[in-house]
Order: C-alpha cells, then sequence, then structure tokens
C-alpha cells in the first residue's frame, strides 16, 4: 500500500470544553535558543554553543463569523482580560489535531495553559464578497506534540 503526506486542511481545534471550526491556524513553531559561551583561558578563539531556553510562538487561530458564535472568542479573551476565573479557569489546553481521512488524529499539538491575548473581529467592507473571518491570538507556556 502507498504512504502519502498528511492533507493539512483537515484538523480540529479545542480549548478547554470549546471546539472551534476554523479555517486556518499557524504558529506551531518550536524554537530552542542557544547559548555562546568563551571562558577568558581559551586558548582557542571561538565560542561554544549549547542550547538553552525553549521558545514558542503565539499560536493564531482563523475562523469564520457564524451568528451564533459571534462572541465565543470574545468571551473567552474577557476572562483573561479582567481575571474573572470565579468557576471558571481561563487558561487551559490548546489542542489542534491533524486527522486523517477516518477523522482520527495523527498528529496532536497541545499547548499547555493558552489563553487568548488578542481577538481581530473581520473588516467590513460595501463593496466586498467575502465571508467574515475573525482571529485568535493564544499564548500558551508549552507545546509538545502527542
Amino acid at each position: 500500500m502507498a504512504t502519502y503526506p498528511l492533507p493539512k486542511f483537515h484538523f480540529k481545534v479545542t480549548h478547554g470544553d470549546a471546539e472551534f471550526n476554523c479555517t486556518e491556524v499557524s504558529g506551531l513553531d518550536f524554537e530552542r535558543e542557544i547559548i555562546e559561551y568563551r571562558a577568558g583561558a581559551d586558548n582557542v578563539y571561538y565560542k561554544s554553543k549549547q542550547p538553552g531556553l525553549e521558545k514558542y510562538s503565539n499560536i493564531t487561530v482563523k475562523r469564520g463569523s457564524f451568528a451564533d458564535k459571534s462572541k465565543e472568542f470574545y468571551n473567552q479573551w474577557i476572562k483573561t482580560v479582567f481575571f474573572q476565573e470565579g468557576e471558571e479557569q481561563y487558561r487551559g489546553d490548546l489542542t489542534i489535531s491533524m486527522l486523517d481521512e477516518k477523522h482520527e488524529p495523527v498528529i496532536t499539538w497541545k499547548a499547555q495553559n493558552a489563553y487568548i491575548t488578542k481577538i481581530q473581529s473581520t473588516d467590513l467592507k460595501a463593496d466586498g464578497n467575502e465571508i467574515a473571518i475573525e482571529t485568535a491570538e493564544f499564548v500558551h507556556e508549552k507545546l509538545s506534540i502527542a
């Protein structure tokens, strides 16, 4: 049986108990900073490079605007602005799963302790013919692949 690369258009995004039907996800980046070091008594004239801290980009999620879910991103964001945790936690795991043709996860990215730091509503144009797209930007503490 032949193997093929995975298509990138079939995925699922969840944050806590909310599932977002999204059109685009970006920012699934892993990076390790480099520590350069050279001791003063070294008789070689170069720096040694060592692995440093991990660094992750913010994750951007885009989706179409729906009348019944128009405030979903905003309601998540407002909790972080005013720290209105109460019974709810404003931080939660953001999970992005790439799905196969059986709708089963093949690769899953998990952003730990994620919360929305920025939302962007759609732009409005009277002569436009596009679908309204809203954007949410999540910050998180750690990204891992399951």
